[in-house]
């Protein structure tokens, strides 16, 4: 008796301590400054709650021995993953780890369904409500996370599906889920209400496959955010089952960090949540001009001689990078070039989208991972008023998150989107390597403007050449 006492002595005070470690590494990450240390807090808290799990009463011997094997093995996985997994895969992987998430909440839902069939009473109820919670949140997650894999990755087309009566679909789905839930709740026994808890969990699976089908490529950072945000979910439900207090906190802080930065998300797009989540949008798939981008002026292109050139005598420039910069590894090059600027007494900027790349701070993680210094990383409310002093703004892959017509083309698409305003600079220079439409699927009236100016080519490629030239 002492044991187990001393025993849920110490997994409660290591839960708390994981717990704050983790609110910690949540405020760290907030900003790129601390971001190293926040990481830091999120290892220890983690490593603090896996070792945790051996201090739990039912914990012997012989299962302890079976989770030390399976903390190897996943170790294993995860680092040969790590390892190999490019910075441009990164909202891939995410989303592939969101669907192990959702995965393991429907498996413990229903095991923790069968382990609990003797249960009566209030107890019986309060149990049966976490598990159809769980399950079918989580069957939403794999789903979805599955297909938003799919998409990320070019296996599934970005183009959102949108078959008749779409939203009715859905509407069906989820009244099927609530009615196998009545007949869930009302089972004469436990062995009963199995069925209809399988059946409800074939119907998330469906729900959660139809919904991120519908959506777009253009949406899908806010899909990613949001996926984050059920698995937060998810987990907070299996940790109620569980009767785990680090993974209901854990889940908690996940589900509404995600769902806090899914707003900022769709704020930054001018779109609506509800929107997003039930798609619609993206659907050219960024291939064709959507109706009202139409061509206004020819394209002027310029070699890296010209390029160079503007660079060395300007005083003010503004980098715009973009996720072709990311596919094209492009950023430690453009680090050199700033170093050479900044040394002829140039003042170089660096300018971020909130919605830049596939995934929130995509572009911010690739500037730091080339020492890019954060006072000269710029938001996208800081720059935009600069923009009319600035003598070069150098967009590097970015497509739609400089495209005026968000702003002049109320028949656009993204009329609405704040945009970085690199357009009222003296001189833009595009990197890009063709004329194609960005994500969203809507042409760029950027290009066409009187003092853009196009160099075509592989980014890597192209400002290599460039950094050549300036040395």
């Amino acid at each position: 008796m002492e044991t187990m006492i001393e025993h849920n002595g110490m997994l409660a005070v290591l839960y708390i301590v994981a717990s704050v470690l983790f609110i910690l590494s949540l405020g760290g990450l907030s900003h790129p400054e601390t971001s190293r240390r926040g990481n830091w807090f999120g290892i220890i808290g983690m490593a603090l709650a896996v070792g945790a799990t051996f201090f739990h009463p039912q914990v012997t011997p012989q299962s302890a021995g079976v989770l030390i094997a399976m903390l190897v093995l996943g170790g294993a996985i995860g680092s040969v993953v790590a390892a190999k997994i490019a910075m441009t895969a990164m909202p891939q992987l995410v989303a592939g780890f969101h669907s192990f998430v959702g995965l393991a909440a429907v498996c413990e839902g229903i095991n923790s369904y069968v382990a609990g069939m003797g249960l009566a009473g209030a107890e019986q109820v309060i149990h049966n409500t976490e598990v159809f919670i769980g399950v079918f949140i989580g069957a939403i997650t794999f789903t979805g996370s599955v297909v938003a894999f799919g998409k990320l990755q070019g296996i599934v087309r970005s183009k959102p599906l949108l078959l008749p009566g779409r939203h009715l679909i859905n509407l069906l789905a989820a009244l099927a889920s609530l009615y196998c839930g009545t007949l869930f709740f009302t089972a004469a026994d436990a062995a009963q209400g199995m069925t209809p808890l399988l059946v409800m969990t074939g119907f998330a699976f469906f729900l959660g496959w139809h919904l991120v089908m519908c959506i777009g490529g253009a949406d899908m950072p806010v899909v990613v955010s949001m996926l984050n945000s059920y698995s937060g979910w998810a987990a907070a439900a299996t940790g109620f089952l569980l009767n785990n207090d680090l993974l209901i906190i854990t889940g908690a802080l996940v589900g509404s960090s995600g769902a806090i930065l899914s707003y900022i998300m769709c704020k930054a797009m001018n779109r609506s949540l509800i929107s997003v989540i039930f798609g619609g949008f993206g659907a050219q798939e960024g291939k064709a001009a959507a109706p009202g981008a139409a061509r206004a002026g020819e394209v002027v292109a310029i070699s890296v001689e010209e390029v160079s050139n503007l660079l060395k005598e300007a005083r003010s420039v503004v980098v715009i990078p973009g996720y072709g910069m990311a596919v094209a590894r492009a950023q430690h090059p453009i680090k050199e070039i700033a170093d050479k600027l900044r040394t002829r007494n140039a003042n170089v900027r660096f300018a971020i989208h909130p919605v830049a790349g596939r995934l929130p701070g995509h572009m911010n993680v690739l500037l730091a991972e080339a020492d890019v210094p954060y006072d000269i990383v710029m938001e996208m409310d800081e720059i935009n008023p600069d923009f009319p002093d600035t003598d070069v703004a150098l967009v590097i892959g970015a497509n739609d998150i400089v495209n005026p017509g968000a702003l002049e083309d109320p028949s656009s698409p993204i009329y609405g989107m704040p945009v970085l305003e690199t357009w009222k600079a003296k001189t833009t220079v595009v990197l890009k390597r063709s004329m194609a439409a960005g994500y969203a699927g809507v042409d760029n009236p950027l290009f066409y403007k009187e003092n853009t100016r196009m160099l075509f080519g592989d980014a890597k490629k192209s400002v290599d050449a460039i950094l050549a030239q300036l040395q």
